[in-house]
Order: structure tokens, then C-alpha cells, then sequence
């Protein structure tokens, strides 16, 4: 039976050896024909924006091409990634959405 000073050493050990994942920022790119309604619709429904912060980052995309809309591990970025493309697939417009590393 392990004592309690191995018990800590050993979960000390496990400790150091954990990273954290790494981060990736979630982009939506500026385009000529998605509507800025559509685009306030897409950081609502898939970043849980307000209708005050959606409206911001539209802006933020509208004027300098590209915004953020979030920073996630890898899995769900590239979750959002998929959702984001297909949903605007669906509804006719060309929005991209990228991620890269943070």
C-alpha cells in the first residue's frame, strides 16, 4: 500500500506531465454578398453572441476583412468551422470560416 507522500509525488509527476491543449481562433472572412443580417444570424446562433456583440464583430468583419469570433481547442473549433460553412452552404451564401492556431 502506498503511503500518502507517494500518493502526492506520483500525482505531482502526472501533474507536470499534462499540457494544456493548444488553442485555435475561430475566424469568419469578409465577402461581397453575405448580408450583414446573416452574418449577426451566424455569431448569434454558433457563438452565442447578444445582437450588441454580433453587431460589433459584423462591423469588425465588414471594415478589416476578418474578425475572431471565439478561441476553442481543436475539436470544437473545427466543429464550429463545419457548422458554420454548411449552415451558410444551406442558406446560399458564400461566408467562410477558418481557423488557425492562437
Amino acid at each position: 500500500m502506498a503511503t500518502k507522500h507517494e500518493n502526492s509525488s506520483l500525482l505531482e509527476l502526472e501533474r507536470s506531465k499534462t499540457k494544456r491543449p493548444r488553442l485555435y481562433k475561430v475566424l469568419l472572412l469578409n465577402d461581397d454578398y453575405t448580408t450583414m443580417e446573416f452574418v449577426i444570424e451566424v455569431l448569434n446562433k454558433f457563438f452565442s453572441m447578444n445582437l450588441e456583440q454580433a453587431t460589433q464583430v459584423m462591423l469588425k468583419i465588414h471594415n478589416e476583412g476578418s474578425a475572431v469570433c471565439g478561441v476553442f481547442s481543436k475539436d470544437i473549433a473545427e466543429t464550429k468551422v463545419a457548422l458554420v460553412s454548411d449552415f451558410s452552404t444551406q442558406h446560399g451564401h458564400p461566408l467562410r470560416c477558418l481557423m488557425e492556431e492562437h
